[in-house]
């Protein structure tokens, strides 16, 4: 079976006890934890904050251990204006301390040059930590190619800096499965696993992206092409915003369930 998580950015605000709780029922291996709660929280969930509750963060590893869940993502880390790597060595400690695997950055800075140096800076920052890091390929963000992204892994020249491949940005950017396979398989780290149609606008595109995406399998992504070409060791996290559902109050054990659902059918014909 494939490894299979479920992202932050699919449960809308809940607590990460709860997180790890949802997929472990769910029949899930890891997830993807911020460090705080995001803005949009349709069921209401308590505001946390894991930079501050040392409680919560015992809870949370407890709660990993006992079911059997890894943090298999760190999120959050996005170097802008003014921010960079070193602003960010408190949240990769905290991220170190509870037993994450990797942390995800994106540069949302339009200096190419300034950019290039805090990816390395993040890399260096994270391996001293035991963590692998990711870049993340984003349509209209500094890095949005295929071939800006390989190009920073090889100006960044680290093993340990390695891409995010998220099946919704892939299909936007019209990057073909053969393009993939053409990836030295060691590049790949990481696949955000979702579906989305073809006909959206670029004024709709990022709202999409962060609040309504698809159950893999109900859109235009050519998921099983893609899951044909990616390395078999490789981590899917479902990144699935459904966030019409979420406030006609269908819960996530129904919600993500069934985009688990999808995904195990997909990854099993693959």
């Amino acid at each position: 079976m494939h490894r299979l998580g479920i992202e932050l950015l699919s449960v809308f605000s809940m607590p990460p006890v709860d997180h790890v709780t949802l997929a472990a029922d769910l029949g899930c291996d890891c997830i993807s934890l911020g460090l705080t709660n995001t803005d949009y929280n349709p069921h209401g969930y308590a505001p946390f904050s894991l930079r501050d509750d040392l409680a919560l963060r015992r809870e949370t590893k407890a709660a990993m251990r006992d079911r059997g869940i890894a943090i298999s993502l760190g999120e959050g880390c996005l170097i802008r204006p003014g921010i960079g790597a070193k602003d960010m060595a408190a949240d990769m400690d905290i991220l170190a301390e509870l037993g994450c695997e990797r942390i995800n950055t994106l540069s949302i800075d339009r200096d190419p040059a300034r950019s290039l140096d805090e990816f390395a800076l993040f890399a260096e920052m994270v391996a001293e930590r035991g963590m692998v890091s990711t870049i993340e390929l984003v349509p209209t963000l500094p890095i949005g190619t295929l071939d800006k992204a390989l190009a920073t892994l090889t100006h960044v020249g680290r093993p340990d800096l390695r891409l995010l491949l998220d099946t919704m940005h892939l299909r936007r950017l019209r990057i073909t499965p053969e393009q993939i396979a053409a990836i030295d398989p060691a590049l790949i780290d990481y696949v955000q696993l979702c579906d989305a149609p073809d006909s959206l606008t670029d004024k709709d595109y990022m709202y999409a992206a962060v609040q309504e995406r698809m159950v893999p399998g109900e859109g235009d992504v050519p998921l099983s092409d893609y899951i044909a070409v990616l390395p078999s060791d490789i981590t899917y996290a479902l990144e699935v915003p459904l966030s019409a559902q979420a406030e006609a109050g269908v819960g996530p054990q129904v919600r993500v369930g069934r985009c688990v659902e999808a995904a195990r059918r997909l990854l099993g014909d693959a």
